[in-house]
């Protein structure tokens, strides 16, 4: 891996050089200075190049560790995905054929199938990966 090396006396908006992200504040901090150097894109020195690939290479080191989602079954995942829509059972029964199907999969009566899973990725927009 190749370090990228910015002096600690760089600033820009009183921004010092950075450092491992340890607190949500310093993410948005981050985050807000990024933003600034992307406005400003196709303007940049090499060294606001070098440091907008840092900031994104911290900023998504921090919120990959700190934004986990944590593993889900696929019940759990139509769930999820019915309370975020404010969907109810019968407004599934065209993924799944019929209400009663729904109902057999919303209490683990009966698994995802393969047409399931395909209708229900196009339904919401998500990969089928999703469901596994």
């Amino acid at each position: 891996m190749t370090a990228i090396a910015i002096s600690p006396d760089y600033t820009l908006n009183d921004f010092k050089g950075p450092t491992v992200i340890h607190s949500e504040k310093q993410n948005e901090h981050y985050i807000s200075v990024l933003e600034v150097l992307e406005r400003r894109s196709g303007k940049l020195s090499k060294a606001e190049s070098r440091l907008t690939e840092l900031l994104t290479l911290l900023i998504t080191e921090y919120e990959e560790r700190s934004y986990r989602l944590r593993p889900s079954t696929p019940l759990q995942v139509v769930a999820e995905l019915m309370r975020a829509n404010k969907l109810r059972q019968k407004d599934l029964a065209d993924v799944f054929g019929t209400e009663s199907i729904v109902s057999e999969v919303l209490n683990g009566k009966r698994e995802l199938n393969k047409d399931h899973i395909k209708r229900l990725s196009k339904r919401f927009s998500v990969s089928p990966e999703l469901f596994f």
